[in-house]
């Protein structure tokens, strides 16, 4: 199923109202839908390298946008909505490992690396921050930077070096992923520390 779905998503890269599917993809993403936005706006981008600016701005709006409703979802409704969808997506666990150690720090520092490299994913912390009442507009700021910074920053390295940065992207992710949070990590152990 998980490979249909991943098919169906990457199929819209080339429809006509492909700005609207990347839109509406970024949002869900952010809340409950598993297949990353990346999977339409890097073809998208490959494409029309004219409007990559366009279309790294409508993945990051509607990316935090996607990311408050997450938030909505699990401050005002996590047993209607968020808990049957974590239980079925098998997620739970994960969740419930993030919420122990969660403190002001940590959901700062997942809500980065969720942001810029979907670990943990973003769907969970954007939850997990409803569910622990997070400061809404630090959520909100740390939402835009760390969108932001992902989809201009791969737009960026899409424009300035093309297919040859995507094959690189996609086959290195997790090790790009990893160190970025051995690097966050460090950086918050430092800080919590001080």
């Amino acid at each position: 199923m998980f490979e249909r779905l991943y098919r169906w998503t990457l199929g819209l890269a080339g429809h006509r109202r492909a700005d609207w599917a990347l839109g509406l993809i970024s949002f869900t993403e952010s809340s409950f839908f598993p297949i990353p936005a990346d999977v339409l706006f890097v073809p998208m981008a490959l494409a029309r390298p004219e409007k990559i600016w366009r279309y790294a701005l409508i993945a990051s709006v509607t990316s935090v946008l996607g990311g408050i409703f997450g938030w909505c979802i699990g401050h005002y409704a996590f047993d209607l909505l968020a808990r049957p969808f974590l239980e079925a997506t098998g997620k739970m666990a994960t969740f419930d490992a993030l919420r122990e150690g969660a403190g002001t720090w940590a959901i700062l520092v997942m809500l980065v690396t969720s942001g810029l490299a979907h670990m943990p994913p973003m769907k969970v912390v954007t939850i997990l921050a409803g569910v622990l009442s997070f400061d809404p507009v630090l959520f909100i700021a740390s939402a835009i930077v760390a969108r932001s910074a992902r989809f201009y920053g791969l737009g960026w390295l899409l424009a300035r070096f093309g297919a040859r940065i995507a094959s690189f992207v996609e086959r290195r992710l997790v090790w790009v992923a990893g160190g970025l949070l051995l690097v966050l990590a460090a950086a918050w152990f430092v800080l919590k520390g001080a």
